[in-house]
């Protein structure tokens, strides 16, 4: 049986390696896609993932293609389209050395995600779905999605989101902030950072946000992320903080967030246990686990590329 299936973006980024003198960045390019860390991290910790997804016929989506199976990250969820390009993704830094986001994506093959690609046989043989809002900001990805979900709720699949809110894809902010909504309304695990906590629900604090979203949304377990000051994870029966991972020299935060989500999705599931059963001391361990597995990443460039092995997070621990 596949652990995990997960449907969304899989694109390249474009990641600022230096400024020259008049201020242009010298770029490197890294796997990437939100939904295909977060796969990658559950495969390289012993998982069995597959990936529903839309490329480019063209060099950059054959090349993405290539790096899933090296991956180990099935693709028999993964078609081509042969009329636009592979998404692309660049990440340079302000003067703040804040990360900024530009997109490729007028539209890009990750839109056209039609319902006919949806795997639905796929779906049925997996534990857990997984998803994120890029998918939601066109058509027909959206709607392609939407009936995933259902499908994967209809047939009891453990939902899992991550609002991923990057602002120059979306029409407006109302419509960001109704399908990110729309997101939390159907999932029981959900992964937030804590920008995307003041995006969708401005003045609430990051430590009430986990049970505030439980007792409004119905979502069983919720990790809520606080960058380098480490994480709140949270059910129904408590709350519990965890601290960062810390004394980091951090090359490149891509993907950090999906591989902090991948790494506890992995995490959870070793317990066997239902998210709103797990006790108190289960999720401080799932928390330091995912907070010392995206620690590493982020002393490596890229997403896939920087996921740690298990070995490894154990040392650490």
């Amino acid at each position: 049986m596949i652990d995990a299936i997960a449907l969304g973006e899989l694109l390249i980024d474009f990641s600022c390696n230096e400024i020259d003198s008049d201020g242009y960045p010298s770029l490197v390019s890294h796997p990437g896609g939100a939904p295909a860390n977060w796969l990658g991290t559950i495969q390289k910790l012993g998982g069995k993932t597959e990936l529903i997804a839309k490329v480019g016929d063209d060099v950059f989506g054959s090349l993405l293609v290539k790096t899933l199976k090296k991956a180990g990250i099935g693709t028999r969820g993964v078609s081509k389209a042969p009329d636009v390009f592979t998404t692309l993704a660049f990440v340079t830094f302000n003067e703040k050395r804040d990360r900024e986001f530009s997109f490729s994506r007028k539209p890009g093959a990750d839109t056209k995600l039609g319902l006919e690609d949806i795997p639905f046989n796929l779906i049925d043989d997996s534990k857990v779905f997984h998803f994120g809002s890029l998918s939601l900001t066109d058509e027909p990805s959206k709607s392609s999605t939407r009936a995933a979900v259902d499908y994967a709720r209809k047939h009891a699949k453990l939902i899992s989101f991550d609002p991923n809110y990057r602002k120059p894809l979306w029409s407006s902010e109302q419509d960001a902030k109704l399908q990110m909504l729309w997101g939390l309304s159907v999932s029981d695990v959900v992964k937030i950072s804590d920008e995307e906590v003041s995006f969708l629900f401005p003045g609430l604090s990051f430590e009430d946000a986990g049970q505030y979203i439980i007792k409004n949304y119905g979502v069983k377990l919720i990790y809520v992320t606080l960058g380098s000051s480490g994480s709140i994870i949270s059910n129904a029966g408590a709350s519990v903080k965890v601290g960062g991972f810390r004394n980091v020299d951090a090359v490149d935060t891509t993907g950090a967030g999906d591989i902090y989500g991948g790494s506890a999705m992995w995490a959870l599931l070793q317990t066997g246990k239902a998210p709103e059963n797990l006790s108190e001391t289960e999720m401080r361990e799932i928390a330091e686990f995912a907070s010392v597995a995206s620690g590493i990443s982020v002393t490596r460039p890229g997403g896939l590329s920087s996921i740690p092995e298990l070995e490894e997070i154990r040392r650490y621990l």
